[in-house]
C-alpha cells in the first residue's frame, strides 16, 4: 500500500487508487469535469491538474496512480494558472445561458468557474453553434453548452449497456450525438441528466418549470419496482416537480430508473380526493367520510368473518398492511392476501422469497442463472449490477425463458420449463456450470412464481440450489446464498414479512375472486389493488381504498381516498429484505388521508377500534408482528430451510409478466410522460419490424 504526501498531509492508500481519490480521502478538493466515481477514467478535461515533485509538468490527478513516496501539491501558482487557462478555453464557446438554463444553481461549471476561474475573458470571437439533438421524450438537449467531458458517452456504454452515444467530428467540429439520430433506448437514460456537469442534457418534463432554490427536498424510496431505490422528492407547494436519485451503494448506487424519475406527473391526474358511494342507480356519488363508513358498517354487520376478504396492492406501505391485517383478524376473516398476482410463494420461510445474495452481493457471483425473468424491465438497477459484474469479472449469465436484450451477453437455453428438472438430474450443461462455480447465483422471476405450477418449480429450484451448493458455508469462501427471488411489487416482501397470506381455511387471491363470483363472499376490501382482472367481483360489495381512479375504483361500491407514497411516511421492504422508510413530502389532495388512518377510523365505526392512534404506535405494532422491523437500512440473512411443494410441472412456456416497462402501476398509467415513452417505444419497434 503506497504512502504519499498531498499538500503536506501524508496518507496510505490501497493499490490502484489515484491521486485524486487520495486527495478526496484527505478532504482536499480538486475540481473535475470528466471524472465520475462510477465511470471509467477519461482524463480529457484536464481540470484536475496538480503538481508532483520530480515531474516536469502538471499531471491529471484523476488518471495518475498514487505512487510510493509521491509528493503532490494542489494549490501552487502554476496549478492555479493552469486551471484558470483550462476554464478560459472551456468557456470560449460556452453560451451565456445561465439566467435561462435549468442547470443554473446546480451547475458544476458555474461553481468551478467562480472558485477557480478568471474574472474576465480575453476572447471576443463569435461562439460556435451546435445543433440540438433529439434524444426522445425524456432528455432535453442544449448542445451549445456541451464541454465534451464524455460522461454521458461512458454512462451509456458502461452502465446502461446501450452504446448509442459518441463523439462525431474532430477538433472544433466535435459533437456528442447518437450515431444514427435516434432516441436513447435505455430504461436508465434519465441518469444522463445527472452525470452531465453543465446544462447540455436536461430533463424535458422539468424544463423551465422551477429553480432549485424554490424546491423543498425530501428523502424517499421508489415504490415502482421492488428494488427500493433511494430517491429525493423535490416539491414546490403541493406538487412534485422532479425526482432525483440519492446515493446508496448497497441498493441503487447513484442511479434510478426512468419510471422512478419521470412518472411523478401521474400523481396529478385522476386522483381520488373525496369518498364516493354507489347509489341504487349504480352511479358513484360524493359522500362524507362518516357516510362512507356507515355504508360499510351497514354491509359488514350482518356478515360473518368468513364472508369478508381483503386484497393488498403493489404500492402499499407496511403500516397500512398491518392495520388491514389487524382489522381482518378483528372481523374474524382468514381471507387476506398480499399476492394480488397469485404468486405461488408462502410467508415462510423467509429465505424462500428474498433476494438472498443482496443487490451489492451480485458483484461476488461467478455464474448467474436467470429463470423466467427479464431484469431489464422488472428491476433495471439489478440488471445494471449484473452488467457491472459482467464488465468487472466477465460474469457468465444464462437464462431459461424468453430471450431478452439485457445489455450484456446471455446464453439462452430455451423456454422449456422441463429444463429445471434436467438440471436437477445433472442432464443439462447448466448442471456443470452451477457445479463448477464457486459463487453460483440463481434469480427466480415472477414469470415462474405466477404460474399454476409455481410452487412445484420453486421446490425444484430449491433442490438445485442445495445439490449444487448455490447455498453454502465454506471455510475458504465463507457464507454464500445464491438463491434469489426477484419481486416486482414494492409491497410484496413487507406483506409476506407481516404474514398477509390466508389464515386457516382462508382463500388466496384467485380463490377470493372465485368465491366472490360464486356468491360465497359478500364483501371484499381492496387496498390499492389495480393490477388484476376484478370482473369476478361484480356481484360483491367492494370497498376500494387507493389514490387513483384506476381499475379497483371502477369496481367499487365505496371508494376511500388514500395517500400516494409521496404524501405519507411509510415503511417498505425491498426484494432483498432491506427495511427502508420514506418521509412525507406533500399533503394528500382534498379529503384523502393516510391509509392506516383510514383503517383506524373505519375500525372505530365498526366497533372494533385498532389499538393505535399515532404513526409511532403503528410502527411499534410492526415490530410486535415481526421483530425485523425494529432495524432499518440493514439486511438480515435468512435461515435456509425447506420450502416449495411437490407437484407436476406444466409444459407451458414462461411468459413475460410486463407488457410495457413504462406502465406497470396506477401512477405510471396516468403519467403523460410515460405514455409518450411507451408510444415512442411502440413507434421504434414498428419501424424496426418494418426494416427487418
Amino acid at each position: 500500500m503506497p504512502k504519499l504526501s498531498i499538500d503536506g498531509q501524508e496518507i496510505i492508500v490501497p493499490e490502484g487508487m489515484t491521486v485524486l481519490q487520495a486527495a478526496t480521502l484527505l478532504g482536499i478538493e480538486i475540481p473535475v469535469f470528466c471524472y465520475h466515481p462510477k465511470l471509467s477514467i477519461a482524463g480529457n478535461c484536464r481540470m484536475c491538474l496538480v503538481e508532483m515533485e520530480d515531474h516536469p509538468k502538471p499531471v491529471a490527478s484523476c488518471a495518475m496512480p498514487a505512487c510510493e513516496g509521491a509528493v503532490v501539491h494542489t494549490t501552487t501558482p502554476s496549478v492555479k494558472k493552469a486551471r484558470q487557462s483550462i476554464l478560459e478555453f472551456l468557456l470560449i464557446n460556452h453560451p451565456l445561458d445561465c439566467p435561462i438554463c435549468d442547470q443554473g444553481g446546480e451547475c458544476d461549471l458555474q461553481d468551478i468557474s467562480v472558485a477557480y476561474g478568471r474574472d474576465a475573458s480575453r476572447y471576443a470571437l463569435n461562439k460556435r453553434i451546435v445543433p440540438d439533438k433529439e434524444f426522445g421524450p425524456l432528455i432535453e438537449t442544449a448542445m451549445n453548452r456541451c464541454i465534451q467531458c464524455t460522461r454521458c458517452v461512458r454512462f451509456a456504454t458502461e452502465i446502461a449497456g446501450v452504446p448509442e452515444l459518441g463523439a462525431i467530428g474532430r477538433g472544433e467540429s466535435m459533437e456528442i450525438a447518437t450515431y444514427l439520430e435516434k432516441t436513447i433506448t435505455s430504461e436508465l437514460s434519465g441518469n444522463l441528466i445527472d452525470v452531465c456537469p453543465v446544462g447540455a442534457l436536461m430533463s424535458k418534463p422539468y424544463s423551465s418549470q422551477a429553480r432549485p432554490w424554490e424546491l423543498s427536498h425530501t428523502p424517499s424510496i421508489d415504490v415502482q419496482d421492488a428494488v427500493g431505490s433511494a430517491i429525493r422528492l423535490d416539491t414546490r407547494g403541493a406538487e412534485v416537480m422532479r425526482v432525483l436519485p440519492r446515493q446508496n451503494d448497497d441498493v441503487n448506487e447513484a442511479w434510478i430508473s426512468d419510471k422512478a424519475r419521470f412518472s411523478y406527473d401521474g400523481l396529478k391526474y385522476q386522483r381520488l380526493d373525496q369518498p364516493y358511494i354507489r347509489n341504487k342507480n349504480g352511479t358513484l356519488v360524493l359522500a362524507s367520510w362518516e357516510k362512507a363508513f356507515e355504508v360499510i358498517a351497514d354491509h359488514f354487520r350482518p356478515l360473518k368473518g368468513h364472508q369478508i376478504a381483503a386484497l393488498v396492492g403493489d404500492l402499499v406501505e407496511a403500516e397500512a398492511m398491518v392495520a388491514l391485517k389487524d382489522l381482518m383478524e378483528a372481523l374474524g376473516s382468514p381471507h387476506i392476501d398480499c399476492r394480488q398476482d397469485g404468486a405461488k410463494i408462502e410467508a415462510n420461510p423467509r429465505c424462500s422469497y428474498l433476494f438472498n445474495t443482496t443487490i451489492a452481493g451480485i458483484e461476488r457471483a461467478d455464474f448467474c442463472l436467470l429463470m423466467g425473468t427479464n431484469p431489464r424491465w422488472e428491476a433495471p438497477l439489478i440488471n445494471a449490477r449484473l452488467r457491472k459484474a459482467y464488465l468487472a469479472t466477465a460474469l457468465p449469465v444464462a437464462t431459461i425463458g424468453l430471450p431478452h436484450d439485457l445489455g450484456y451477453p446471455v446464453a439462452s437455453f430455451g423456454n422449456d420449463p422441463f429444463i429445471v428438472e434436467k438440471i436437477l438430474k445433472g442432464r443439462h450443461p447448466l448442471s456443470t456450470a452451477l457445479k463448477e462455480a464457486n459463487y453460483p447465483m440463481m434469480i427466480i422471476g415472477q414469470g415462474v412464481l405466477r404460474r399454476e405450477d409455481g410452487a412445484a418449480l420453486l421446490q425444484v429450484a430449491r433442490k438445485i440450489a442445495e445439490k449444487y451448493e448455490v447455498v453454502h458455508h465454506k471455510p475458504s469462501t465463507g457464507h454464500w446464498n445464491g438463491f434469489n427471488v426477484l419481486h416486482t411489487a414494492a409491497s410484496r416482501v413487507g406483506g409476506l414479512d407481516l404474514g398477509l397470506t390466508p389464515g386457516p381455511k382462508g382463500y388466496a387471491t384467485h380463490e377470493i375472486l372465485k368465491a366472490a363470483s360464486a356468491g360465497k363472499l359478500k364483501a371484499v376490501y381492496l387496498l390499492g389493488v389495480d393490477e388484476i382482472d376484478l370482473s369476478p367481483l361484480e356481484s360483491t360489495f367492494v370497498i376500494y381504498q387507493g389514490h387513483h381512479g384506476d381499475r379497483g375504483a371502477s369496481m367499487a361500491d365505496v371508494i376511500l381516498p388514500g395517500a400516494a407514497y409521496t404524501e405519507k411516511s411509510g415503511t417498505y421492504v425491498n426484494t432483498e429484505g432491506r427495511i427502508q422508510r420514506s418521509l412525507q413530502a406533500l399533503c394528500p389532495p382534498g379529503e384523502a388521508q393516510e391509509d392506516w388512518r383510514i383503517l383506524r377510523a373505519l375500525s372505530t365505526t365498526l366497533g372494533i377500534p385498532l389499538p393505535y392512534n399515532t404513526l409511532e404506535e403503528v410502527r411499534l405494532r410492526l415490530v410486535a408482528v415481526n421483530a425485523l422491523f425494529e432495524e432499518t437500512d440493514t439486511v438480515q440473512n435468512a435461515l435456509w430451510m425447506p420450502f416449495g411443494e411437490e407437484g407436476k410441472i406444466s409444459s407451458d412456456p414462461f411468459e413475460n409478466i410486463i407488457e410495457s416497462f413504462y406502465m406497470t402501476d396506477s401512477i405510471s398509467r396516468h403519467s403523460v410522460t410515460m405514455a409518450q415513452c411507451r408510444q415512442d417505444n411502440v413507434t421504434r419497434e414498428t419501424a424496426h419490424a418494418r426494416n427487418a
